[in-house]
């Protein structure tokens, strides 16, 4: 018997798909997308609060350019992307911060601000899935982030910001796509390297991947 056809039985025995590691969850994967989501959730609620200050100086400057504060409520989907790499990470990680802000208490109140995580999760997740959950550069985060962002922005635009003209759906938009390539994109990729850099993910291929590094 060959080594591959060795390999092949080896994995339906454990009732394993080569190559589909992405699907399949294990318990660690939950329970830290888990502490993920969470602590993603107290961070919303500070900046549900916190960008209101800002919200009042930019919005009188150009209407739309509020938009550059919405990476904050981005990044958990991306980071949680990032250091679990499994397939539903991403939207379980937002929808789940979305819920403890939510649960807790907002100004948005509590289906609007779960509809919100759900569909900011599927954007970074649409992005990962491009990539067949393969591929974790700062490039695919930057991404991931943009397309959180860009899939967010077109919800507020529906829900938030209904009747409004071309001039503000386009800075809009194009200023939270900015916020999240950056905050939710770029920065989450210096965050989930960081945090790998410490050992604490050695049980994940972020982490692993970290430790060859150094």
């Amino acid at each position: 018997m060959s080594t591959s056809t060795s390999t092949s039985a080896t994995a339906k025995t454990q009732g394993k798909t080569p190559g589909r590691s992405y699907l399949r969850w294990r318990i660690v994967d939950i329970v830290v997308a888990s502490v993920l989501g969470v602590a993603a959730g107290l961070i919303f609620l500070a900046w549900n609060v916190g960008y209101l200050g800002p919200k009042a100086l930019l919005e009188p400057l150009l209407p739309g350019i509020q938009g550059l504060l919405d990476g904050p409520w981005l990044f958990a989907g991306v980071l949680g992307g990032l250091i679990i790499r499994k397939a539903g990470a991403a939207i379980y990680v937002e929808l789940l911060a979305a819920v403890v802000s939510a649960l807790i208490g907002n100004q948005w109140g509590g289906f609007l601000t779960l509809e919100a995580g759900l569909v900011q999760g599927l954007g970074a997740e649409l992005v990962f899935l491009l990539f067949f959950y393969r591929r974790w550069s700062l490039p695919v985060a930057i991404l991931a982030g943009a397309g959180a962002a860009l899939a967010g922005g077109i919800n507020n635009l529906v829900l938030w910001y209904a009747g409004s003209g071309p001039a503000f759906t386009i800075i809009y938009l194009i200023s939270t796509v900015i916020s999240g390539a950056v905050i939710a994109g770029a920065l989450s990729w210096v965050l989930a390297r960081g945090i790998a850099a410490t050992g604490a993910l050695d049980r994940f291929g972020s982490g692993r991947e970290a430790r060859v590094r150094v």
